[in-house]
């Protein structure tokens, strides 16, 4: 798209987002899964503001260190991401990578660091409850699997006994 540049030498442009974020949030309304957002941004914003800003827009009051903006992109049919340092400019990224998406497009999603330290407790226990019944859910398919198995099993030797 069009860049408007300052007398400073610093530039102004657009960057989409895509918002892929699955955790439960507080927000104030819903907002879909994989949203697409236009920002109007500068050459000096970072991927820190950047991050912060999509997500008083859409008035998620998580704190932004649960939050980390991607790069995307495409090759040999499979998509790549890189998490940005909270310094980067993605303005800058879009310039020298072109207006081809498949070159660069910006995600933002969960921090997939590890960064527990930024939830609270309530959070946490919410998350071990989570994946406790998944844990459970999964425990269940593989016993039920393997009894149907079994089933055939003990039914083949019964047919074959003499």
């Amino acid at each position: 798209k069009t860049l408007n540049c300052a007398s400073d030498g610093s530039y102004t442009g657009f960057i989409k987002v895509h918002l892929r974020l699955s955790r439960p949030k507080r927000t104030s309304f819903y907002l879909p899964s994989d949203s697409v957002k236009q920002l109007h941004i500068s050459s000096q914003t970072t991927t820190g503001e950047v991050i912060k800003g999509l997500l008083k827009k859409f008035m998620v009051l998580d704190d932004p260190r649960k939050f980390a903006l991607y790069r995307q992109t495409h090759r040999d049919g499979q998509d790549l991401f890189q998490k940005l340092p909270l310094y980067e400019r993605p303005l800058l990224l879009r310039l020298i990578a072109g207006p081809d998406t498949e070159q660069l497009s910006f995600v933002l999603k969960e921090n997939e660091t590890g960064e527990w330290h930024a939830f609270s407790v309530p959070e946490l226990q919410n998350f071990l409850v989570i994946l406790q019944k998944e844990e459970a859910e999964r425990i269940r398919a593989v016993e039920q699997k393997y009894a149907v198995y079994r089933n055939k099993l003990q039914q083949a030797l019964q047919r074959h006994a003499p």
